[in-house]
């Protein structure tokens, strides 16, 4: 199984990029100019983060389409956290059946442009 070249640098990046923000973040509090301890009520973000890497540096259609429900998770509890669009968990459940109807969707295209891409590294 080939593993994608161009996956390795861009999930080294971004998990470098998420370092330097925890780091900064960090940093700042103990230089006073933040509170550190209440950005942890954006906790879920993190779990967009890690989903998005997922969905940046896949190879193969299921790591993007588990990526991508990571990020709908992430951010599904983000907005019930924040109470955003005036959602909790009890008027919320019905965006799990669009989430997968949106993935059930994406993924045979996703799936269509890993194989044409994996054709394209065996030809070189």
């Amino acid at each position: 199984m080939n593993k994608n070249p161009y996956g390795d640098w861009r999930k080294q990046l971004a998990w470098g990029l998420i370092l330097i923000a925890v780091g900064v973040s960090m940093f700042l509090q103990k230089m006073d100019l933040i509170d550190f301890y209440s950005l942890w009520h954006y906790w879920p973000l993190f779990i967009v983060a890690a989903g998005a890497i997922k969905m940046i540096t896949y190879s193969r259609a299921s790591e993007f389409t588990s990526g991508l429900w990571t990020v709908l998770v992430g951010l599904w509890l983000h907005a019930v956290f924040e109470h955003l669009f005036g959602l909790t968990f009890r008027n919320s459940w019905p965006l799990v059946i669009i989430a997968c109807g949106a993935v059930m969707i994406i993924k045979p295209l996703i799936k269509d442009r890993a194989e044409a891409n994996e054709e394209l590294a065996h030809e070189k």
